[in-house]
């Protein structure tokens, strides 16, 4: 690409950010590269313009992202040739995106399985029939080759896929059961955010069912019948319970010493790919969610 300069006394740096698509620092890193040449010469980031300098420089190709493997502990609850289920902890980020390209769940899985995925998601989520949010722990079905994930894929659409959470959402919820029948889509203004909203959304349905009752808060198993992204969590703030420690849909300071949302995955059903027998993996409540219930159980009797 030439440019020509149209003032003296500018810094080369300063002026390909300004003329060009670029940062200052990717200007400098071209610079850097020797991909700049100002009048026919290597350009350096602090040479001084004079108007009607040519300044040629090369835009190298874009480098297409991919997911390198990284060996990591995996909670693997089911395996066999076509399907892994696993456990994920709450904070391991599902799969590479900006700010997290070497440290989740899929670097994990292509170290485990050596790159025995399937493809149909792409480079960056391989394997990744479903998704669940970072910072919710539990169940994940992962799809060793096309065939399976198409499988897979196919009973998430017709909604024979089965996935029921446990959640502790804030204050006491009247009825003993119910379900949340409302479309979800992008946030108008918030671009990181899902809500309940009739324009350019899906339908979205959550069942919902009380285990136990305590001062201030419910202990609630939920059922999803569609998997719309934090369907879960926007439903339940909806109606106002949202779930603990959601500070993004729900209350903004912490409570009961939690940061992020109390949401487990706890059980997971589907017919197996290849011969159609009923597959059920169950994950028990991890450590977080139980010391929650025990100060819950505490505040209770000291009530």
């Amino acid at each position: 690409m030439l440019l020509t300069a149209d003032t003296s006394g500018e810094r080369l740096d300063a002026f390909l950010a300004r003329s060009a698509p670029m940062s200052r620092a990717q200007a400098q890193k071209l610079l850097e590269a020797g991909l700049v040449k100002k009048n026919g010469l290597p350009g350096r980031k602090n040479d001084r313009l004079e108007a009607g300098d040519r300044i040629d420089f090369t835009l190298p190709e874009p480098e297409e992202p991919t997911a390198r493997p990284r060996e990591m502990d995996l909670d693997i609850v089911y395996e066999d040739e076509d399907v892994l289920v696993l456990n994920k902890p709450k904070g391991l980020v599902v799969h590479p995106a900006a700010g997290h390209w070497d440290d989740t769940l899929v670097n994990g899985l292509l170290y485990r399985l050596e790159g025995h995925l399937s493809t149909i998601n792409g480079v960056l989520r391989p394997g990744i029939v479903h998704r669940i949010d970072k910072d919710t722990s539990g169940l994940l079905a992962v799809a060793k080759n096309d065939y399976a994930h198409a499988m897979l894929s196919s009973q998430l659409q017709d909604h024979t896929m089965a996935r029921t959470y446990e959640a502790i959402v804030c204050g006491v919820l009247k009825e003993d059961s119910g379900t949340v029948d409302a479309p979800i889509g992008r946030h108008p203004t918030d671009r990181k955010k899902m809500c309940v909203t009739q324009r350019n959304s899906r339908p979205a349905v959550t069942h919902w069912e009380v285990i136990r009752r305590y001062r201030g808060y419910t202990h609630i198993r939920l059922r999803l019948e569609t998997g719309r992204t934090h369907q879960i969590r926007v439903h339940m703030a909806s109606i106002g319970h949202p779930v603990l420690g959601d500070t993004v849909y729900g209350h903004k300071k912490p409570e009961l010493g939690q940061t992020s949302q109390c949401l487990h995955a706890g059980l997971l059903c589907f017919r197996h790919p290849r011969d159609g027998h009923p597959v059920i993996v169950q994950a028990e409540l991890p450590e977080y969610f139980r010391a929650v219930l025990k100060k819950l159980e505490a505040m209770e009797k000291k009530a």
